[in-house]
């Protein structure tokens, strides 16, 4: 390879580590604490947090036109300026100059109209610093804290309870994992946790990995928890009267903790839950709100099964049965409260909700008026009440915040200390060859840094120990080929033929020894796990970006000297000259 090829080489590797590095640089230096928080939290609240936030920001310029209408649109605002005059221009009208309040407000052809684009702002705002750390490296919980367990679902005794439900006993299994998951997924996002780690281990068990700080006994409560499905009655005056409410006063109804400021709005018997439905992406995506009776019609443990049909008319229907009980229970409410609306609630949210339009007996019930998309979505909803999987927990691991930091502490501390290390002892034992080395070592670490954020990565003190072991082993590279080139300047060679021999010499060397680590280390990240894992899959790439910093950067920087700077000795032994 020529002196060009290896220089355009190392430019272009160079770029594209920066650019794998830019999303972890942007989300850990560029992005503020607080906008960092925001990003953290689950959709459910981005959502939330920028709705009322666009509420509180049309208020504001709301008032501030009514009290001063020439006035200019404070700073924080500016850039619905650019907004509001391309819809100026979509109207056909002049764009004001300057933009006043008054200005943006008529650019607009409704309030809601303003509140959704204020709101796409915010979101827009979070989901990007989403989206950022998404695509930087991520900090594993021995370094940022948080709590990881092992869950054992007994699927011999949700098939025992299934009973005649289960004609396919492997599918029923495998459906009964996935709901689980789902299931816990769905429930774990309550707490605002950032892309939550839940994965199926083997036939039987779950792993769950939640970064941040965790409430143990709280989490462990929802884990086990049972009964999240149930069946309400809705208060269709309540709801009514709430929306009136909720319209005239969107951002003064509820509180950062979701709560009702004003608990007084609807009855002491009632509470107001949202209604959610699937999105695009398989979210819960809150739709509207429904008023219910706290008091639980009928508890989804008396459902045995739940199936898609289809009506009359062809149209899909979800058919349930109930069981034991429930059956009688059921009846009795239905009869009572024939021309009202029940609502299937799970995890306190509203699934869906239906008209009772005659007394359901017998113990199957049929729910319809609604697309395929939907009734499978409710066909879930049902089986994680019959559907019932025994959970326990296996293991668990809390990892605090602060020995957090003090892991990432100490391992900065190693690394940085090891870095330093080397450096002296080839700057004393191969005096100016020993720059070329620490050139090599520093940009063999920005490398693996860059190819850690590139690939989304985690990175645990198993993977910083991997790196610190490969800063002794990268400059092993270095250490042969300086040697085969004290050797060849013992023969009497000059510079460039020297280093030319020591080069070639030394490749084979440092190829072999290089290639066997890495083959170990492909079998340890293949066969490993958790640690071990992490552990190996550092020092794979280690290894990778050793060989190209020794073989490739040290080498320019021989050649640089040899050929730009006009050097005829080499610098590389207090005897070898």
């Amino acid at each position: 390879m020529s002196k060009r090829s290896r220089f355009l080489l190392i430019l272009v590797v160079l770029g594209l580590c920066f650019a794998f590095l830019w999303p972890s640089i942007s989300w850990y230096i560029r992005t503020p604490k607080e906008m960092q928080a925001l990003a953290l939290g689950s959709l459910e609240k981005i959502k939330d947090y920028s709705n009322v936030q666009a509420t509180a920001t049309v208020n504001e310029l709301l008032s501030l036109a009514k009290s001063s209408p020439d006035a200019a649109l404070p700073e924080e605002y500016l850039w619905l300026e650019k907004v509001t005059a391309k819809n100026y221009k979509d109207m056909g009208k002049s764009v004001p100059s300057p933009m006043t309040v008054t200005n943006v407000l008529d650019g607009y052809g409704s309030r809601d109209e303003l509140v959704d684009t204020v709101e796409g702002h915010y979101r827009d705002g979070i989901l990007k610093a989403k989206e950022r750390y998404n695509n930087s490296v991520k900090l594993g919980l021995d370094l940022s804290g948080g709590m990881s367990v092992i869950v054992k679902a007994d699927l011999d005794a949700a098939m025992e309870q299934a009973g005649s439900a289960v004609t396919d006993p492997e599918t029923f299994k495998a459906e009964a994992m996935a709901q689980t998951i789902e299931t816990l997924a769905s429930r774990i996002d309550k707490f605002g946790l950032t892309e939550p780690v839940i994965r199926q281990q083997g036939v039987d068990r779950i792993y769950i990995e939640m970064p941040g700080a965790a409430e143990t006994d709280r989490i462990n409560s929802i884990i086990m928890g049972k009964g999240i499905l149930n069946f309400r009655l809705v208060d269709s005056a309540a709801t009514q009267q709430f929306m009136t409410y909720y319209m005239s006063n969107p951002a003064g109804t509820f509180n950062a903790n979701g709560e009702l400021i004003d608990p007084g709005i609807i009855p002491e018997d009632c509470e107001v839950m949202g209604i959610y439905q699937k999105d695009a992406y398989g979210l819960d995506e809150r739709i509207g709100y429904l008023v219910v009776k706290k008091e639980v019609a009928l508890e989804g443990k008396y459902i045995k099964s739940a199936e898609i049909g289809s009506d009359y008319t062809g149209r899909p229907q979800v058919n349930f049965i109930l069981e034991g009980e429930g059956v009688q229970i059921f009846a009795d409410f239905t009869t009572a409260h024939t021309g009202e609306s029940l609502a299937i609630v799970s995890d306190d949210k509203v699934k869906s909700y239906a008209r009772i339009n005659e007394p359901i007996t017998g113990g199957q019930v049929a729910l319809s008026g609604f697309g395929l998309e939907e009734a499978q979505n409710i066909k879930k909803v049902l089986q994680t009440a019959w559907l019932n999987v025994p959970l326990s927990v296996e293991s668990q691991q809390v990892v605090g915040a602060s020995l957090g930091d003090q892991a990432i502490a100490q391992g900065v501390n190693a690394l940085m200390y090891g870095l330093l290390a080397v450096m002296i002892f080839m700057l004393i034992w191969y005096k100016g060859a020993g720059i070329n080395a620490i050139v090599a070592q520093i940009l063999n670490l920005y490398i693996m840094f860059s190819i850690l954020s590139a690939f989304n990565l985690t990175l645990t003190l198993p993977s910083i120990a991997g790196m610190i072991l490969t800063i002794g082993m990268a400059v092993d590279a270095n250490v042969i080929i300086f040697e085969r080139i004290k050797e060849e300047l013992r023969l009497g060679k000059s510079r460039a033929a020297a280093i030319q021999a020591g080069f070639d010499n030394a490749f084979w060397a440092i190829m072999d020894s290089n290639i066997t680590t890495f083959i170990a280390a492909m079998f340890l990240s293949q066969l490993g796990s958790g640690p071990i894992q992490g552990f190996a899959v550092s020092l794979a790439i280690g290894v990778v970006s050793s060989v190209f910093t020794a073989l490739v950067v040290s080498r320019l920087m021989f050649d640089f000297g040899t050929e730009v700077m006009r050097k005829k000795h080499v610098s590389i032994s207090w005897r070898a000259k």
